[in-house]
């Protein structure tokens, strides 16, 4: 049987870890806040939704959003 190559390439540029780190430690300070409402982000999940969303503005390495199929 012969196996697959499976290539081991970072997936995340340094730049947007850096800007993940940093959303996080906003979020633990609780100086976070989301977009057009303002209000405090709780989430941990939402800290790294606004990281990664700040490095792609940013021009950073990271992977396209999954799109739904219509």
């Amino acid at each position: 049987m012969a196996r697959k190559k499976t290539s081991k390439k970072k997936q995340y540029g340094s730049a947007a870890q850096k800007k993940v780190r940093r959303a996080m430690h906003e979020r633990k300070t609780g100086k976070l806040k989301s977009g057009r409402s303002g209000k405090k982000v709780k989430s941990r999940k939402q800290a790294i939704a606004i990281g990664l969303s700040e490095a792609r503005k940013a021009g950073a390495k990271v992977p396209r959003k999954k799109s739904t199929s219509k």
